[in-house]
């Protein structure tokens, strides 16, 4: 257990960011489940739709380090390379 002030301020800063990063990344996780929803159902219209919405937010928790920028990067070029193929 933290003794001193600072450690004490510490950890209750570490339990708020926790809390604003586990929100950030559940959100983000559930906008690429709609987007594979839509392309699992062959819906483009959909995926293009709800894409516009978890492509910024991919690559904002990627700025945010929530996850690693390439991964956010690879996530995006590989939904948007899936909803590509739907249109052939």
């Amino acid at each position: 257990m933290a003794n001193t002030t600072s450690a004490k301020k510490a950890t209750r800063k570490i339990a708020h960011r926790t809390a604003v990063n586990k929100s950030r990344r559940t959100q983000m996780r559930g906008s690429v489940r709609i987007v594979e929803e839509a392309i699992a159902k062959g819906d483009r219209n959909a995926a293009l739709q709800a894409m516009k919405r978890a492509e910024p937010e991919l690559m904002q928790a990627g700025q945010r380090n929530l996850i690693h920028k390439n991964n956010a990067s690879r996530k995006v070029s590989r939904l948007t390379h899936q909803i590509a193929k739907l249109a052939k």
